[in-house]
């Protein structure tokens, strides 16, 4: 196949310099916000100190109108008021901020005596290859709610003072019990416990646990029961690194889909005063369904725009509701697979992404005979590719592996059934769902191209 002419290529001074500066940003954005909590701290700290106010505490909006509104700290939108209102819609730029990792049990914490450790039992989170997560240094990253009511930050391995943690693989020398194990069961999801101590105080019974308790007493001021009530994730250590000797690249945790709730938010807060009401939401969960109260399967879109009508037009009866979906325009942010160098026959090489040739629109999404997906009317796509076009936007066209090899979803459906007009477009992403991952910075660059210009088209 012939060389596909790259944004490397193609890009003047400028565009070199505009494309260091996002993924410069990008890189601080994954070391602070390795989870959907995390992130949404951080855009909010961003929002806040942009003059964004919360829309619940605001008695009405009016055209230029900055808001936002935070759900449970786990799920966030943020919009502007267009000069002319909602009357043609909403246009929604929606990604997921949550990633693929291992969660703590809720009796995390155990001892075993026969080996003189005490350790932590996970349940891994989303689509994940168990056998990747071994042997990497891990962090501990979330939040405990104490019986109190008091919320409890914790972060644990980032700092290089911290500590880390590391769920051991056996050794090549006397692992034949491994042998016969094909490559996805290698590691089974309960022997993905990660070595969180080793050192006994002078307890008579369970010592070398009591000594673990009594640090995260002293410490960090949580107790064992408290860790039932937590949200308690382990998560690769260590920052995100630009990639390749010519640093063209980004390696690090959570690509999937932070790439796209990056540039999304900053193509958001890039924007200025745009013409028709924008918004931005960053959803959880969609890494296990999207199910749940912070995922986009639930009510917060319908709530969100309800609050828009209401303090917009002083009233938000269900027709004006169902209308205003039914007008708007979503681009479904999410990350797409890079055509992988070394396995190139897991691909349609004819319809895949390449890394480095610009954000990737996914006409459709699902499995096999396109099922549980969703697929945009080819009149949307060709008003998706006018803006791009219009706005000098680097694109392709992508699809998730071969037919009945691959496949996957978003949350476009959790549009689509609104009426909305919906489509999937984002970076092409090498080694999707590892602790670490690969993205090109010029497909970082043209995905907040994207977005800037669908915001304002």
């Amino acid at each position: 196949m012939s060389h596909t002419k790259t944004i490397w290529e193609k890009i003047n001074g400028d565009d070199g310099k505009e494309i260091e500066s996002v993924s410069n940003g990008y890189l601080d954005f994954l070391e602070k916000a390795k989870t959907e909590a995390e992130a949404v701290d951080f855009f909010v700290e961003k929002l806040t100190s942009a003059g964004f106010k919360d829309i619940e505490t605001l008695e009405k909006l009016t055209p230029g109108t900055k808001f936002y509104y935070n759900h449970i700290g786990r799920t966030l939108a943020a919009g502007v008021i267009g000069r002319n209102g909602v009357g043609n819609g909403l246009y929604i730029v929606a990604s997921h901020i949550d990633s693929p990792r291992l969660d703590l049990k809720p009796r995390p914490v155990y001892e075993d005596s026969e080996t003189n450790t005490v350790l932590l039992k996970t349940q891994y989170y989303g689509g994940v290859k168990k056998y990747q997560w071994v042997n990497h240094p891990l962090a501990l990253h979330g939040r405990v709610f104490t019986r109190e009511g008091k919320c409890i930050k914790i972060r644990i391995g980032e700092d290089p003072s911290d500590p880390v943690f590391l769920i051991p693989d056996l050794l090549p020398h006397i692992s034949k019990l491994q042998k016969d194990r094909k490559l996805f069961e290698g590691i089974e999801a309960e022997e993905l416990n990660a070595i969180f101590g080793s050192k006994p105080d002078d307890s008579k019974e369970d010592p070398f646990k009591n000594n673990i308790l009594k640090i995260l007493k002293e410490k960090y001021g949580v107790e064992e029961e408290d860790l039932s009530s937590a949200e308690l994730s382990l998560v690769p250590a260590g920052k995100a690194r630009s990639g390749g000797l010519d640093s063209s690249m980004v390696i690090g945790y959570g690509h999937d889909d932070k790439a796209s709730a990056y540039t999304s938010f900053r193509a958001f807060m890039d924007m200025g005063q745009p013409d028709d009401t924008a918004l931005v939401l960053f959803f959880d969960k969609e890494e296990i369904g999207s199910q749940g109260t912070s995922g986009s399967q639930s009510n917060f879109l319908e709530y969100v725009a309800s609050m828009i009508l209401k303090k917009l037009n002083g009233k938000s009866e269900h027709l004006d509701l169902l209308s205003l979906l039914r007008k708007s325009k979503v681009i479904s942010s999410d990350v797409d697979a890079a055509m992988d160098p070394s396995f190139k026959s897991a691909h349609d090489t004819h319809n895949a992404g390449r890394l480095g040739s610009g954000i990737i629109v996914a006409k459709y999404s699902g499995y096999g005979g396109k099922f549980e997906g969703s697929e945009a009317p080819a009149e949307f796509v060709a008003y998706i590719r006018s803006i791009f076009q219009k706005y000098n936007v680097s694109y392709q066209f992508g699809t998730l592996g071969k037919v009945d090899e691959g496949g996957g979803g978003t949350v476009a459906q959790d549009f689509a059934r609104h009426g909305m007009n919906v489509v999937d477009a984002g970076a092409p992403v090498l080694g999707m769902h590892a602790p670490f991952e690969i993205v090109s910075k010029a497909d970082l660059w043209s995905c907040y191209k994207a977005y800037h210009a669908f915001m304002l088209h």
